[in-house]
Protein backbone atom coordinates (compact mmCIF):
# COMPACT_ATOMS: atom_id res chain seq x y z
CA UNK A 1 0.00 0.00 0.00
CA UNK A 2 1.40 3.67 -0.95
CA UNK A 3 0.06 6.39 1.06
CA UNK A 4 -0.57 9.50 -0.91
CA UNK A 5 -1.65 13.26 -0.12
CA UNK A 6 -3.53 15.21 -3.28
CA UNK A 7 -2.55 19.38 -3.27
CA UNK A 8 -3.43 21.75 -5.54
CA UNK A 9 -1.75 25.47 -6.16
CA UNK A 10 -3.84 27.77 -7.94
CA UNK A 11 -5.32 24.25 -10.03
CA UNK A 12 -2.15 23.18 -10.66
CA UNK A 13 -2.34 19.89 -8.76
CA UNK A 14 -0.38 16.91 -7.76
CA UNK A 15 -0.39 13.97 -6.02
CA UNK A 16 2.77 13.55 -3.29
CA UNK A 17 4.21 10.95 -2.36
CA UNK A 18 6.50 11.32 0.95
CA UNK A 19 9.80 9.32 0.63
CA UNK A 20 11.42 12.00 3.38
CA UNK A 21 12.02 8.64 5.58
CA UNK A 22 12.76 5.81 3.11
CA UNK A 23 11.93 5.15 -0.48
CA UNK A 24 8.61 4.42 -1.51
CA UNK A 25 8.30 4.17 -5.24
CA UNK A 26 12.02 2.73 -6.54
CA UNK A 27 13.44 5.59 -8.72
CA UNK A 28 13.45 3.29 -11.93
CA UNK A 29 9.70 3.04 -11.15
CA UNK A 30 8.78 6.65 -10.70
CA UNK A 31 8.11 7.75 -14.50
CA UNK A 32 5.50 4.60 -14.62
CA UNK A 33 4.02 5.66 -11.66
CA UNK A 34 3.85 8.97 -12.88
CA UNK A 35 2.22 8.52 -16.09
CA UNK A 36 -0.07 6.05 -14.08
CA UNK A 37 -1.64 7.66 -11.06
CA UNK A 38 -1.56 11.04 -13.15
CA UNK A 39 -4.79 9.73 -15.16
CA UNK A 40 -8.26 11.42 -14.36
CA UNK A 41 -9.80 8.46 -15.45
CA UNK A 42 -7.99 5.11 -14.89
CA UNK A 43 -5.74 6.92 -12.01
CA UNK A 44 -5.72 9.64 -8.98
CA UNK A 45 -5.56 12.35 -11.50
CA UNK A 46 -2.65 15.16 -11.72
CA UNK A 47 -0.57 18.01 -13.53
CA UNK A 48 2.47 15.29 -11.99
CA UNK A 49 3.70 13.52 -9.06
CA UNK A 50 5.92 15.31 -6.01
CA UNK A 51 8.34 13.21 -4.14
CA UNK A 52 9.65 15.15 -0.87
CA UNK A 53 12.84 13.51 0.72
CA UNK A 54 15.85 14.41 2.74
CA UNK A 55 18.26 16.55 1.35
CA UNK A 56 22.08 16.70 2.20
CA UNK A 57 22.02 20.15 1.36
CA UNK A 58 18.63 21.59 1.85
CA UNK A 59 15.91 21.16 4.23
CA UNK A 60 14.16 18.90 2.12
CA UNK A 61 14.41 17.48 -1.09
CA UNK A 62 11.82 17.62 -3.97
CA UNK A 63 11.26 15.89 -7.13
CA UNK A 64 8.61 16.33 -9.88
CA UNK A 65 7.90 13.28 -12.57
CA UNK A 66 5.32 14.45 -15.03
CA UNK A 67 1.98 12.73 -16.90
CA UNK A 68 4.69 12.28 -20.22
CA UNK A 69 6.81 10.54 -17.50
CA UNK A 70 9.42 13.11 -17.88
CA UNK A 71 11.01 14.79 -15.00
CA UNK A 72 10.82 17.95 -14.61
CA UNK A 73 13.59 20.45 -13.09
CA UNK A 74 11.53 23.27 -11.38
CA UNK A 75 7.53 23.64 -10.77
CA UNK A 76 6.47 26.61 -9.04
CA UNK A 77 3.23 25.82 -7.76
CA UNK A 78 4.69 22.27 -7.23
CA UNK A 79 7.09 23.53 -4.57
CA UNK A 80 4.75 25.58 -2.80
CA UNK A 81 2.75 22.63 -2.14
CA UNK A 82 5.22 20.44 -1.19
CA UNK A 83 6.38 23.04 1.48
CA UNK A 84 2.57 23.07 2.93
CA UNK A 85 3.15 19.21 2.99
CA UNK A 86 5.95 18.90 4.73
CA UNK A 87 5.08 21.91 6.82
CA UNK A 88 1.78 20.16 8.06
CA UNK A 89 4.02 16.85 8.18
CA UNK A 90 6.84 18.36 10.98
CA UNK A 91 9.23 18.64 8.32
CA UNK A 92 9.55 22.13 8.40
CA UNK A 93 8.86 24.85 10.49
CA UNK A 94 7.13 28.07 9.70
CA UNK A 95 9.53 31.06 8.74
CA UNK A 96 12.25 30.54 6.02
CA UNK A 97 13.27 27.13 4.84
CA UNK A 98 15.10 25.96 1.73
CA UNK A 99 14.52 23.26 -0.88
CA UNK A 100 17.00 21.39 -3.39
CA UNK A 101 15.64 20.98 -7.25
CA UNK A 102 17.19 20.34 -9.76
CA UNK A 103 17.08 23.85 -10.63
CA UNK A 104 19.22 24.37 -7.55
CA UNK A 105 18.17 25.19 -3.81
CA UNK A 106 15.51 27.82 -3.88
CA UNK A 107 15.00 29.83 0.08
CA UNK A 108 11.17 29.87 0.65
CA UNK A 109 9.00 31.90 3.17
CA UNK A 110 6.19 30.62 4.91
CA UNK A 111 3.82 32.77 6.52
CA UNK A 112 0.57 32.09 8.35
CA UNK A 113 -0.96 28.70 8.14
CA UNK A 114 -3.95 27.05 7.43
CA UNK A 115 -6.09 28.35 4.48
CA UNK A 116 -4.28 31.41 4.94
CA UNK A 117 -0.94 29.98 4.16
CA UNK A 118 1.48 32.44 1.86
CA UNK A 119 4.23 30.70 0.46
CA UNK A 120 6.75 33.00 -1.15
CA UNK A 121 9.50 31.07 -3.23
CA UNK A 122 12.94 32.99 -4.39
CA UNK A 123 12.91 31.63 -8.06
CA UNK A 124 16.50 33.06 -8.78
CA UNK A 125 17.81 34.57 -11.02
CA UNK A 126 15.57 34.32 -14.67
CA UNK A 127 18.09 33.16 -17.93
CA UNK A 128 17.50 34.61 -20.55
CA UNK A 129 20.39 33.17 -22.83
CA UNK A 130 20.43 29.18 -21.52
CA UNK A 131 23.79 27.06 -22.65
CA UNK A 132 21.11 24.28 -24.33
CA UNK A 133 19.08 26.88 -26.41
CA UNK A 134 20.92 29.06 -28.84
CA UNK A 135 21.55 32.80 -28.90
CA UNK A 136 19.66 34.57 -30.96
CA UNK A 137 19.79 38.71 -31.47
CA UNK A 138 22.08 40.15 -28.81
CA UNK A 139 23.06 36.73 -27.39
CA UNK A 140 21.34 37.60 -24.08
CA UNK A 141 17.60 38.49 -24.85
CA UNK A 142 15.89 35.86 -27.27
CA UNK A 143 12.99 37.30 -29.43
CA UNK A 144 12.05 35.63 -32.45
CA UNK A 145 9.25 34.79 -34.90
CA UNK A 146 7.85 31.52 -34.71
CA UNK A 147 4.44 30.45 -36.69
CA UNK A 148 3.80 33.71 -36.94
CA UNK A 149 3.95 34.64 -33.58
CA UNK A 150 6.46 37.17 -31.80
CA UNK A 151 8.32 34.66 -29.12
CA UNK A 152 10.40 35.91 -26.18
CA UNK A 153 12.58 33.20 -24.48
CA UNK A 154 13.28 32.85 -21.03
CA UNK A 155 14.60 30.44 -18.50
CA UNK A 156 12.87 30.40 -14.75
CA UNK A 157 13.81 26.68 -13.72
CA UNK A 158 12.34 25.55 -17.28
CA UNK A 159 12.43 26.46 -20.42
CA UNK A 160 9.09 29.23 -21.32
CA UNK A 161 8.20 30.52 -24.53
CA UNK A 162 6.30 33.92 -23.72
CA UNK A 163 3.80 35.74 -26.57
CA UNK A 164 1.91 38.91 -25.60
CA UNK A 165 -1.75 39.03 -27.44
CA UNK A 166 -4.40 41.34 -27.08
CA UNK A 167 -7.03 38.99 -25.91
CA UNK A 168 -6.64 35.72 -24.52
CA UNK A 169 -10.48 34.26 -25.21
CA UNK A 170 -10.18 33.31 -28.73
CA UNK A 171 -7.08 31.61 -28.63
CA UNK A 172 -7.63 27.38 -29.44
CA UNK A 173 -4.47 27.02 -26.77
CA UNK A 174 -4.13 23.40 -27.82
CA UNK A 175 -3.83 24.09 -31.65
CA UNK A 176 -1.73 27.12 -31.43
CA UNK A 177 0.68 25.93 -28.54
CA UNK A 178 2.35 22.58 -29.75
CA UNK A 179 4.45 23.93 -32.89
CA UNK A 180 5.87 25.93 -30.43
CA UNK A 181 6.60 23.81 -27.76
CA UNK A 182 8.08 21.27 -30.06
CA UNK A 183 9.77 24.14 -32.31
CA UNK A 184 13.80 23.10 -33.13
CA UNK A 185 15.04 26.34 -31.00
CA UNK A 186 14.19 24.32 -28.04
CA UNK A 187 15.92 21.23 -27.87
CA UNK A 188 14.10 19.91 -24.58
CA UNK A 189 10.60 21.46 -25.37
CA UNK A 190 9.57 25.04 -23.85
CA UNK A 191 6.28 25.85 -22.02
CA UNK A 192 3.81 28.01 -23.87
CA UNK A 193 2.65 31.19 -21.86
CA UNK A 194 -0.35 33.48 -23.63
CA UNK A 195 -0.21 37.06 -22.26
CA UNK A 196 -2.59 40.00 -22.10
CA UNK A 197 -1.10 42.89 -20.26
CA UNK A 198 -3.99 44.96 -18.55
CA UNK A 199 -1.74 47.83 -16.79
CA UNK A 200 1.55 48.80 -15.14
CA UNK A 201 0.62 46.06 -12.53
CA UNK A 202 -1.67 43.49 -13.77
CA UNK A 203 -1.40 40.66 -16.49
CA UNK A 204 -3.47 37.54 -17.76
CA UNK A 205 -2.04 34.06 -18.43
CA UNK A 206 -3.07 30.83 -20.41
CA UNK A 207 -0.21 28.28 -20.18
CA UNK A 208 0.88 24.75 -22.29
CA UNK A 209 2.87 23.00 -20.20
CA UNK A 210 5.09 20.61 -21.37
CA UNK A 211 5.36 17.11 -19.97
CA UNK A 212 1.60 17.60 -19.05
CA UNK A 213 0.95 18.13 -22.65
CA UNK A 214 -1.82 20.60 -21.96
CA UNK A 215 -2.96 23.71 -20.89
CA UNK A 216 -3.35 23.75 -16.97
CA UNK A 217 -5.12 26.29 -14.69
CA UNK A 218 -1.96 27.96 -13.38
CA UNK A 219 1.80 27.51 -13.83
CA UNK A 220 4.23 29.04 -11.06
CA UNK A 221 7.38 29.05 -13.71
CA UNK A 222 4.99 30.48 -16.32
CA UNK A 223 3.73 33.52 -14.39
CA UNK A 224 7.76 34.47 -13.12
CA UNK A 225 8.65 33.88 -16.91
CA UNK A 226 5.36 36.34 -18.40
CA UNK A 227 6.33 38.80 -15.74
CA UNK A 228 9.94 39.32 -16.33
CA UNK A 229 9.67 39.43 -19.76
CA UNK A 230 7.05 42.36 -19.82
CA UNK A 231 8.82 44.02 -17.44
CA UNK A 232 12.28 43.72 -19.71
CA UNK A 233 9.72 45.35 -22.51
CA UNK A 234 9.12 47.94 -20.23
CA UNK A 235 5.13 46.84 -19.98
CA UNK A 236 4.79 46.11 -16.33
CA UNK A 237 6.51 47.63 -13.04
CA UNK A 238 8.58 45.30 -10.93
CA UNK A 239 5.74 44.10 -8.87
CA UNK A 240 3.28 42.31 -10.64
CA UNK A 241 -0.36 40.41 -9.84
CA UNK A 242 -0.40 37.60 -12.14
CA UNK A 243 -4.36 36.03 -13.14
CA UNK A 244 -4.38 33.00 -13.81
CA UNK A 245 -6.98 30.54 -14.72
CA UNK A 246 -6.78 28.97 -11.17
CA UNK A 247 -5.98 32.43 -9.33
CA UNK A 248 -3.90 35.01 -8.50
CA UNK A 249 0.32 34.98 -8.17
CA UNK A 250 2.08 38.38 -6.82
CA UNK A 251 5.23 37.84 -8.56
CA UNK A 252 7.95 41.34 -7.36
CA UNK A 253 11.39 41.34 -9.46
CA UNK A 254 14.30 42.61 -7.20
CA UNK A 255 18.30 42.97 -7.18
CA UNK A 256 17.63 40.61 -10.51
CA UNK A 257 15.51 37.76 -8.86
CA UNK A 258 12.45 36.63 -8.92
CA UNK A 259 10.10 36.11 -6.05
CA UNK A 260 6.61 34.25 -6.33
CA UNK A 261 4.24 34.17 -3.68
CA UNK A 262 0.85 31.98 -3.45
CA UNK A 263 -1.39 29.60 -1.97
CA UNK A 264 -1.26 25.87 -1.89
CA UNK A 265 -3.95 23.60 -0.53
CA UNK A 266 -4.11 19.99 0.32
CA UNK A 267 -7.14 18.28 -1.11
CA UNK A 268 -7.18 14.86 0.43
CA UNK A 269 -5.15 12.11 1.15
CA UNK A 270 -5.49 8.28 0.45
CA UNK A 271 -4.33 5.41 -0.19
CA UNK A 272 -3.24 3.14 -3.22
CA UNK A 273 -3.95 -0.74 -2.71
Amino acid sequence: MIQFTKLHGNGNDFILIDEYNNTVVPDNQKADFAEKYCDRRFGIGGDGVLFISMSGSADVKMRLFQPDRSEAEMCGNGIRCLVRYALEAGYLSPGTASVETMAGILPVDVKGMGVEMLVKVNMGKPLFDRKDIPARGDGEFINEMIEGMQVSVINTGVPHAVIFMDDLEGIDIDVVAPPIRYHNLFPKGTNVNFVHVVDNGHVNIRTFERGVEGETLSCGTGSVASAVIAHHLGLTGSEVTVNTLGGILNITLEGGYAFMEGTARTVFTGTLV
